[in-house]
């Protein structure tokens, strides 16, 4: 099977989940003997600086807005790739990469398979825009694919809104690779940052206000938990710099500690560091931070709009509502249980169901299904 995966943001600092997801997958699909080719601009890359994508193929073309992902690629080029190609499979769903693809699969008499990931309502920043985007295709895109692909139940729904039976929509959950997150010092992550004895309470992502930065900060402000550090581990999406004024405001600034992008060993280091890891999100499909921590074994407080209750079920997570007096009570009775076995059973639920090789089976019928 050769699959060519469109994702426009490839960099994991800026792409940040839809990157990486687009990343292990490919990864994962070629270790399973698809031949995969991922098709992505060059936003925020540097020279050599190309993800790691195991046996699979890399394709990058220059971008000439970094602000709206304007991709250069001519038409010629692109209908070679995608003719290529068994099947395209279109990441993420606002971006214009997305929309050439799909009108070369069309060309091409290829067939494409839809995973916005949690991209398809119309929320937060550029409302106006995302409206106009589906108006000139991405409705189009969306309603007129082969298959279409959620990654929790939840999200079937979002797909009606642009004339998708939700009963019509495959369900493959994000995934994770364990084997990925076993190297990393705790102890050296303390001492770079100056952690010293204190419980962590970590935070990982972008500091933007989809991801509740903000609502972590006024949740750990309201409740003081005398010994403990909040880490912000992620890139300024806007935020940071009145965070840190909140938190200085508040007389907590010495306690609450921002270390910018963290990767690789870095970001499992700061996972087993942590005490606890809170995903506040407003909005998400399903968190690729609650994968990671419980990879890391580690437990996790997160509301309910991440997307991950089987997590909740399994009893290795609390979600509550996106709300700073719900999150602050919910740390303060989490730190006072025993979070070493709560960690413990949300890392044999994520060992057991989410590694990337379960969803690569589920893609492999669907895209059989879509090429017959």
């Amino acid at each position: 099977m050769r699959v060519l995966s469109v994702s426009a943001l490839i960099e994991p600092v800026t792409g940040g989940g839809t990157a990486e997801r687009t990343v292990q997958l490919a990864r994962a699909m070629s270790r399973a003997g698809m031949e995969v080719t991922v098709l992505a601009t060059d936003a925020g890359l540097g020279a050599g600086q190309a993800p790691d994508l195991g046996q699979a193929r890399l394709e990058l073309v220059p971008c000439t807005n970094q602000r709206f992902l304007w991709p250069r690629l001519r038409r010629a080029a692109l209908d070679t790739l995608v003719g290529r190609a068994d099947v395209v499979h279109l990441c993420n769903h606002w971006t214009v990469l997305n929309l050439m693809a799909q009108r070369a699969a069309r060309r091409q008499s290829r067939p494409w398979v839809v995973c916005p990931a949690g991209g398809l309502p119309i929320f937060g920043r550029s409302k106006a825009l995302k409206r106009a985007y589906n108006v000139f295709g991405g409705r189009v895109l969306v309603e007129q694919a082969a298959a279409w692909v959620a990654i929790t139940q939840r999200e079937t729904e979002d797909f009606r809104a642009y004339g998708v039976d939700p009963s019509t929509v495959d369900v493959i959950p994000n995934g994770i690779e364990p084997r990925d997150y076993r190297e990393g010092d705790a102890e050296a992550y303390r001492r770079q940052h100056g952690l010293g004895d204190s419980r962590v309470l970590l935070f990982m992502g972008r500091l933007n206000a989809i991801k509740g930065p903000d609502l972590l900060l006024e949740a750990f402000v309201r409740e003081a938990l005398p010994g403990t550090t909040l880490v912000f581990a992620g890139p300024d999406g806007g935020m940071r710099a009145s965070l840190e004024e909140r938190a200085r405001a508040a007389g907590v600034g010495e306690r609450v500690k921002f270390t910018g992008w963290v990767g690789g060993r870095d970001k499992v280091a700061a996972y087993r560091a942590a005490e606890l890891v809170v995903i506040p999100s407003r909005q998400e499909a399903m968190s690729l931070v609650a994968l990671e921590a419980g990879a890391c074994g580690k437990p996790v407080l997160m509301t309910d709009r991440c997307g991950f209750d089987a997590a909740v079920q399994a009893g290795g997570a609390l979600a509550v509502s996106p709300d700073p007096a719900r999150l602050g009570a919910a740390m303060r009775e989490l730190l006072r249980g025993n979070l070493g076995e709560i960690g413990a059973r949300l890392h044999n639920l994520v060992v057991r169901d989410y590694a990337w090789d379960a969803a690569v089976r589920r893609y492999a019928v669907l895209f059989a299904r879509v090429t017959r």
